[in-house]
């Protein structure tokens, strides 16, 4: 294959001249990481706890650094700039959630590590005794996951296509595949040590190359950012709006309170995600936790701030109308502002090199630890809890199956659902884990009353909600973004279905366990002592 046939796409944001960088550095690129993979492969731990919690060796600054590559996703990163520069103020709003959701989790964190729990499945045993809980836990492990991976893995595919210069539908499909097979690998033999060492080298290769293009950017503008900004504004798509709110088109019809609860459920939602509740079960001590939390926000303040930046930087200096030409939701901003912010030459074609590979790493961060902790649920939740006696050997190999069974769904569902729209999978993936998790930990950590009946009707009650309010809202019929537009059965009026189930699902806790005459297996004073001290409540291995 030539590469001219390899740039032949419809789009071709870079040129023809970093072509060959590019396409030579994803090859580089993708040797080293197999490179790697053989390392992992021969240097993990065979021991189930070891692996899935890295020995709780880490110490507070390495897992504070890894705690903030878990927030710079592919999404995160081309999702949050390219809203920001197409919408303006409402992308600034959406880029500032990923700051407050770590402050949601650092007021977790330390009640979360000295639970002594690291899954989704531990932590709703904490109050409920039987395989009940865990199973729950499973179904909204499974729920939370795997549309993110779909949505993930779709954007990886449809940003390395553009990279490499093939948009089209069908190079867009191979690009996905391939890259998912790639993740797949990587999340089979990797344990947590793996993956933790993989998100701290890219959270300074990410920030370096985030300021790197951002102060490119001001300098076109003779290092004035009043300059640069007001080019953002004359060159959006709609300069009078565009410091406004209401501009995003996805929610502009529906209304304040639909933003209210847009906002409010993806904080919630993502500050209690199993990957991040994994990490934070990692760390040494619950103190530990809180510091590596702490750690984390600066960072992340930091990646917000260049996010927002850089989306200014693309509107003013690429522009808004060009921007959506190439993507209508933005996510090539990015790419664009690295294209247009140094002339044609060497230096231009590095810089976007570069962003391909920060690009490339966080498609592989991301993807493979939520596959790693979703498997871990699996593992230690489902299989070593079976009826049958478990072996440690088993239980790895059951994690290592089960990593490449949900990439394998995840990426299949990616590639045939290729020509639809899928914003609603996250919607609903972020909405699932605010209804169903969040409820259950307040309860579990502050309510004495909580017991096996309120935690069971919570998850459930809010899981049932999540899917059929999704079914009914315009992100699925009804509007011009939805999953079929021509169709018209959004009976349910706002975006996310969090505004009903989320109390929905606090109040169900509560009904279900004033219903219920049984009690806790633990008392609520013993729980306590262990979230304060960390001294775990009952067996040791949760």
């Amino acid at each position: 294959m030539t590469l001219h046939l390899l740039s032949s796409g419809v789009l071709d944001p870079i040129g023809s001249d970093a072509r060959r960088p590019v396409i030579l550095a994803f090859l580089v690129f993708i040797g080293l990481s197999l490179l790697w993979l053989f390392t992992l492969a021969t240097a993990e731990e065979d021991h189930p706890e070891r692996l899935y919690l890295a020995d709780r060796a880490l110490s507070p600054v390495f897992n504070g650094f890894a705690m903030a590559g878990e927030q710079i996703s592919v999404v995160t990163l081309l999702g949050a700039s390219g809203v920001v520069a197409l919408f303006g103020y409402d992308g600034v709003t959406f880029a500032i959630d990923s700051l407050i959701t770590l402050g949601v989790l650092l007021v977790l964190a330390q009640k979360i590590r000295n639970s002594g729990r690291y899954t989704l499945g531990g932590l709703f045993s904490l109050r409920a005794a039987g395989p009940g809980p865990r199973i729950a836990a499973a179904l909204v492990t499974m729920a939370v996951t795997i549309p993110i991976l779909i949505v993930q893995l779709r954007a990886a595919g449809i940003s390395a296509a553009l990279l490499i210069g093939m948009s089209t539908d069908g190079a867009q499909i191979i690009c996905t595949i391939l890259m998912g097979c790639l993740v797949t690998c990587f999340a089979a033999v990797a344990g947590l040590k793996g993956t933790t060492l993989m998100h701290v080298a890219k959270v300074p290769l990410t920030l370096v190359t985030l300021a790197v293009v951002t102060v490119l950017a001001l300098r076109k503008f003779s290092w004035n950012p009043g300059d640069l900004l007001s080019a953002a504004v004359a060159n959006s798509v709609a300069p009078d709006g565009y410091l406004s709110p209401g501009l995003w088109p996805y929610t502009a019809s529906l209304g304040p309170l639909n933003t209210f609860g847009n906002h409010i459920v993806v904080i919630l939602g993502t500050a209690v995600m199993p990957h991040l509740i994994l990490r934070v079960g990692a760390a040494r001590t619950g103190r530990a936790a809180r510091r590596s939390m702490s750690i984390a926000t600066v960072l992340v303040g930091v990646f917000v701030l260049l996010l927002i930046a850089t989306g200014f930087g693309a509107a003013a200096v690429v522009g808004g109308a060009e921007i959506g030409a190439f993507d209508a939701t933005g996510q090539s901003s990015p790419i664009l502002l690295a294209s247009g912010v140094l002339g044609d030459g060497a230096a231009r074609i590095a810089l976007i090199t570069v962003v391909a590979c920060v690009v490339f790493v966080a498609v592989l961060t991301t993807v493979t630890s939520v596959t790693f902790a979703a498997a871990v649920s699996f593992a230690h939740d489902v299989f070593a809890r079976g009826k049958r006696p478990r072996t440690e050997s088993g239980e790895v190999r059951a994690l290592r199956v089960a990593a490449v069974l949900m990439c394998a769904v995840g990426l299949s569902l990616a590639a045939s659902t290729h020509h639809y729209p899928t914003e609603f999978l996250a919607t609903f993936s972020i909405c699932v884990a605010a209804s169903c998790v969040f409820p259950a930990l307040i309860y579990s950590f502050f309510w004495h009353g909580f017991n096996r009946t309120g935690l069971l009707w919570s998850v459930y009650g809010g899981l049932v909600l999540s899917l059929v309010l999704t079914i009914l809202s315009p992100t699925v019929s009804g509007s011009a973004f939805a999953l079929w537009p021509d169709a018209n059965f959004d009976l349910y009026p706002f975006q996310t279905p969090g505004l009903v189930s989320v109390p929905a699902a606090f109040l169900l806790g509560w009904l279900g366990s004033i219903a219920s005459k049984e009690r806790s297996p633990s008392d609520f004073l013993q729980v306590e002592q262990s979230l304060l001290t960390g001294r775990e409540v009952g067996p040791k291995t949760h």
